[in-house]
């Protein structure tokens, strides 16, 4: 196994050299985001286990095949968890498919994103060159953030070997609240809630139902759940999972008849659709919209309240899964994508039909 980085070290060249694309495969369990891509698969599963992990500093390092699952298990042995919620849509989720995607969870408006928790990484470039980021910083050519910039990559940029991440302790008490609200009522006690000392920690509007997590000392959640009013729900940890895993009913049907999209604007923006087709998460910011809308109107619609918009699944899928980027910033990521990943083998067309 640890001669693994070397094996792939020599696929990457002799693809750079034939110009023939890669196909970076994980656990399989995000296929369905981003744009379908060719390419000789190369398997990163093999490449696995835990190489660090000091629960007193809130740093592990693990390799990018590692399970998610197995991963976290370790952490909640020592009372500590990834605090960007990491999306688990299948039990083969991997580390390194999860930061390559970039997803987070409902945690991630109280305490950051994927990228945030990233410290160093350690990759293979599009040229085979083993890099090490973070730590020991090293900068390639063009001076970029490398770890920012792998993470949400979706592998165009290189193949994840190694990431290290910030760990945080898990709440002492947990409870979820929640109130029948209107979507536009829940937007409102959303805002009010971000500008007062409430311990929030997720927030969702599904089925004209306010979801409210709070995580924190017993006595804080308390005094909270009191000023915010409602019912406490019982086995709130797995509402949050499916939430976060997308098997609420709300993603699972129709998904073959109504389009999905994940549009993230801002809170202030006012509902999108009717309850049933919107599940708002993020304190508003975040969006789940189910519509038979055209893609161009959805992201006009997104741009409207300074967002944007990616089709997720269902129906016909478009041929510009991401939001558009304008002339400029496409410009900047043809000139990353070219420092990286010079011969463009890696995931090619995953991200945009030219990139």
């Amino acid at each position: 196994m640890l001669d693994q980085p070397k094996a792939w070290s020599d696929i990457i060249r002799a693809a750079a050299a034939s110009g023939e694309p890669l196909r970076i495969q994980g656990g399989g369990s995000k296929t369905f985001y981003g744009r379908p891509c060719v390419g000789a698969p190369l398997e990163t599963v093999p490449y696995q286990g835990i190489i660090s992990y000091e629960p007193t500093e809130l740093v592990l390092t693990a390799r990018a095949g590692t399970s998610l699952a197995a991963l976290e298990a370790t952490l909640a042995e020592q009372g500590q968890m990834l605090g960007f919620e990491p999306p688990h849509f299948s039990v083969n989720t991997t580390l390194g498919g999860a930061i390559a995607a970039g997803l987070s969870g409902p945690r991630r408006p109280h305490v950051g994103s994927a990228r945030d928790f990233v410290l160093g990484m350690r990759i293979l470039d599009g040229q085979g060159t083993d890099l090490t980021f973070g730590g020991q910083v090293m900068k390639n050519v063009a001076g970029y953030d490398v770890s920012r910039l792998m993470t949400g990559a979706l592998g165009t940029l290189g193949v994840i070997l190694e990431v290290s991440v910030k760990t945080l302790p898990r709440p002492v008490c947990e409870r979820t609240q929640v109130l029948e609200q209107t979507a536009s009522s829940a937007l409102a006690l959303m805002q009010q809630w971000a500008g007062r000392s409430l311990p929030v920690s997720g927030t969702c509007m599904i089925d004209n139902r306010l979801y409210c997590r709070l995580s924190g000392a017993p006595s804080a959640v308390a005094a909270a759940a009191a000023a915010i009013g409602g019912e406490t729900i019982a086995a709130d940890h797995e509402f949050w999972a499916a939430l976060r895993d997308h098997r609420h009913a709300f993603f699972s049907a129709p998904a073959k008849q109504m389009p999905l999209w994940r549009i993230s604007l801002k809170p202030t923006a006012p509902p999108l659709a009717s309850a049933e087709a919107e599940c708002i998460e993020w304190g508003g910011a975040l969006r789940w919209l189910r519509s038979d809308l055209a893609p161009e109107t959805i992201r006009a619609l997104a741009q409207q309240y300074q967002g944007h918009a990616t089709y997720i699944g269902g129906g016909n899928p478009p041929d510009q899964i991401f939001q558009p980027l304008a002339p400029a910033l496409l410009q900047l990521h043809r000139r990353v994508k070219q420092a990286m990943d010079p011969a463009g083998i890696l995931n090619r067309h995953r991200l945009y039909p030219d990139f």
